[in-house]
């Protein structure tokens, strides 16, 4: 009986030592890196690494999983702040800027979806992220604070147009001028027509 939960026990730390080593790896040596160095930098035989990930393309799938994941509970703790009296448009963009840097530092994310083309089979996290997303968009929007036509797709959209491989100051500037368009007052169209 601990025999069973000593292996079970190994079995989660070893998982979470590869997935760490595939994002460092990947950040470190591109998307090419090979499965050896990732076992090696894990800590773990190549074998151990095939029982979990039998194929590179389950492996980077894990670990956008794990990033999916990781976007759920922030958003969800976004609106958990906004039910006690927080702002969701502050929420919001809060969000929006941690999320920008998680994609500039973490390599392995954008190498996995650009260049393997793995899909994160976390479809409740997904959903999960959509749903809380959608929450703090529409509180957003009766607060007055978020042009009425934004959507979740549209955040989605703008997240795929990150200047992630540029600078901090050029990061933080995109931001900027994003969330000005993101805002009621921000919409050329809007101020002409109430002329």
């Amino acid at each position: 009986m601990t025999g069973g939960r000593t292996l079970r026990a190994d079995a989660v730390r070893n998982r979470k030592k590869i997935l760490a080593a595939a994002r460092e790896q990947v950040t470190a040596h591109g998307p090419d890196v090979g499965m050896d160095e990732i076992a090696a930098a894990a800590g773990v035989a190549v074998g151990t690494l095939y029982r979990h990930f039998p194929t590179k393309t389950d492996l980077v799938a894990a670990v956008m999983e794990e990033f999916v994941a990781r976007i759920a509970d922030d958003i969800e703790a976004a609106c958990g702040r906004v039910a006690v009296g927080g702002r969701a448009w502050d929420e919001l963009t809060g969000f929006l800027a941690r999320l920008i840097e998680d994609a500039a530092t973490d390599h392995a994310i954008k190498a996995a979806t650009q260049t393997l083309g793995a899909v994160p089979d976390g479809k409740a996290d997904e959903d999960r992220a959509g749903m809380a997303l959608a929450n703090l968009i529409r509180t957003a929007q009766s607060d007055g604070d978020l042009h009425p036509d934004i959507s979740v797709a549209d955040i989605y959209l703008l997240f795929s147009s990150v200047p992630t491989d540029c600078p901090p100051t050029t990061r933080t500037r995109w931001l900027t001028l994003v969330l000005f368009g993101l805002t009621p007052h921000g919409r050329a169209g809007d101020r002409t027509s109430a002329r």
